[in-house]
């Protein structure tokens, strides 16, 4: 190893404990991130192959959660692919991210990991033989102690609440109640129960990397009261400092709930 190496770890390393000391120990529950960038960063570094980003990007996910378990936070949601993704990108690039996010999942799953995972999102969009190979890898972390991992795939914000609409209007026709008699009890927290987070803390923190500062849909519920950080990092080359950053700057915000 170089002088210089050495050197550029040893100031890496001292900025990371830095960085957790300003964090002052606040850290969110829930921690909310849209992977984004990986395309655009798969042709800055000469990929013929965009889906080659979409694998890098993959291999991150599990560096991520490791990264969040220390820093004690109770749930993840990750957002792998929105309903937007499956109906207006490029058919062939859907395919592909169809076979990785699978792939992504079992790894995921696999035993010795200490999260339990749990598939969001609209699986009737997804073709039967990948929803059924989600629903069976979060079902073998099934009872598994530690913090919760929300996988977002064929998911949208706006799906997700109309699907809770309908939840609850069954819910209660299968009650006898009227819909004027749930018009009069109707409140944010009927339509809650009813999300595919139920029952999960709302995210403290959104992070969406690649630069772009926008929802895209993701979590438009529970993000009400959410802190948010936008980095210009692609996803495949975000790491711990950036997250450690994140952390920190999340931990010196006044969060004042609308007050």
């Amino acid at each position: 190893m170089s002088l210089r190496s050495f050197a550029s770890k040893v100031v890496y390393r001292l900025y990371s404990w830095r960085l957790q000391q300003q964090s002052g120990g606040r850290h969110p529950q829930h921690i909310g991130i849209i992977l984004d960038g990986n395309r655009r960063w798969a042709r800055e570094a000469g990929f013929t192959d965009v889906n080659g980003g979409h694998r890098v990007g993959a291999k991150r996910i599990a560096d991520f959660l490791g990264w969040c378990r220390e820093a004690n936070v109770e749930v993840v949601t990750l957002f792998l692919l929105s309903t937007d993704n499956v109906r207006n990108r490029a058919n062939e690039e859907v395919q592909a991210l169809l076979q990785i996010i699978p792939d992504v999942v079992d790894e995921l799953a696999a035993p010795g990991n200490p999260w339990q995972l749990s598939i969001v999102g609209a699986q009737d969009l997804l073709p039967a033989d990948v929803a059924t190979r989600l629903t069976a890898a979060a079902q073998r972390t099934d009872g598994r102690k530690g913090m919760v991992v929300n996988v977002a795939v064929g998911y949208g914000g706006r799906q997700e609440i109309a699907h809770a609409v309908r939840k609850l209007l069954r819910q209660h026709a299968d009650e006898g109640t009227s819909i004027r008699e749930l018009a009069k009890i109707l409140d944010v927290d009927h339509i809650s129960e009813h999300l595919y987070t139920s029952g999960q803390p709302d995210p403290d923190l959104i992070i969406r990397t690649s630069g772009e500062q926008r929802l895209s849909g993701f979590l438009l519920w529970q993000s009400a009261h959410s802190e948010f950080w936008f980095t210009e990092a692609y996803w495949p080359a975000f790491r711990r400092v950036d997250f450690l950053r994140a952390l920190r700057d999340y931990a010196v915000r006044n969060r004042r709930y609308g007050g």
